[in-house]
């Protein structure tokens, strides 16, 4: 089992920045694929970015790409979503996931490619 706790959010400016932190509880975080989705009002969850395991690769949703990034560190127990040049379109819930072992591509930029999911922290781009 693994609690997922989400903090950084907030309201910021477009073209400011935020950076997510996901603390995960369990001794076995480093064997665990990590995922950012992201939910905005009257809309579906859909997939921001991941990480694997080991931190050598990584995944990307085409509208984070070159704003995002995804890291872990594995001795803190904790993934970062570092978001740049915010735009009022990002403005959601964003929700962190975990995933046991490995993941491919289309695991994880699917829902149903992970197990466990925290609670969200609501982030607000204004224009």
């Amino acid at each position: 089992q693994v609690q997922l706790v989400e903090s950084g959010g907030g309201l910021v400016q477009t073209g400011g920045s935020l950076r997510l932190s996901c603390a995960a509880s369990g001794r076995t975080f480093s064997t665990y694929a990590m995922g950012w989705f992201r939910q905005a009002p009257g809309k579906e969850r859909e997939f921001v970015a991941a990480i694997s395991w080991s931190g050598g690769s990584t995944y990307y949703a085409d509208s984070v790409k070159g704003r995002f990034t995804i890291s872990r560190d594995n001795a803190k127990n904790t993934v970062y979503l570092q978001m740049n040049s915010l735009k009022p379109e990002d403005t959601a819930v964003y929700y962190c996931t975990a995933r046991a072992g490995e993941i491919t591509t289309a695991q994880a930029m699917g829902v149903q490619g992970y197990d466990y999911w925290g609670q969200g922290t609501q982030v607000t781009v204004s224009s």
